[in-house]
């Protein structure tokens, strides 16, 4: 069994703080001015919405890549409602995904998402135990250089 490992060094007297993983690459984590942070940097849970946006849509690139899915651009939205109640949890996070581009094969698309949810995304694999997960998709016409 594998073993990770993280060191977080508080930067300041407040709240904020950078991270290193195993990767050897910082990460900022900040809060805001009234809970002693400078405002400088991703807050925490947000970086749990990152984490799961970059499982997932890597999971999804790498899957309709190797299925040559004519993907022009992707992105995607991740909205996350949290309790009002402390600790303020995340009790639901919707993802959905944006594919552009023409040619694109919705049943392609349908499965790269329920491997990704399924089998291959660990961060979704953590999440989904204390959280309901959802996502959709849609599917855009290339967009246009300005």
């Amino acid at each position: 069994m594998a073993t990770k490992q993280a060191v977080v060094k508080q930067v300041s007297n407040g709240v904020t703080f950078m991270a290193k993983g195993d990767s050897g690459h910082w990460v900022n984590m900040d809060g805001p001015a009234d809970f002693g942070g400078s405002n400088a940097a991703s807050r925490p849970k947000e970086l749990i919405l990152f984490a799961l946006g970059g499982c997932t849509g890597s999971d999804v690139v790498a899957i309709l890549r190797k299925k040559r899915v004519p993907v022009q651009d992707f992105e995607m939205n991740l909205t996350a409602t949290q309790a009002d109640e402390h600790p303020q949890v995340f009790t639901a996070i919707h993802v959905e995904y944006i594919f552009y581009g023409t040619g694109i094969n919705p049943a392609d698309v349908e499965r790269a998402i329920e491997l990704s949810t399924t089998k291959y995304c660990a961060v979704s694999a953590m999440l989904k135990a204390s959280v309901a997960l959802t996502h959709s998709y849609k599917i855009e016409p290339p967009k246009v250089a300005a």
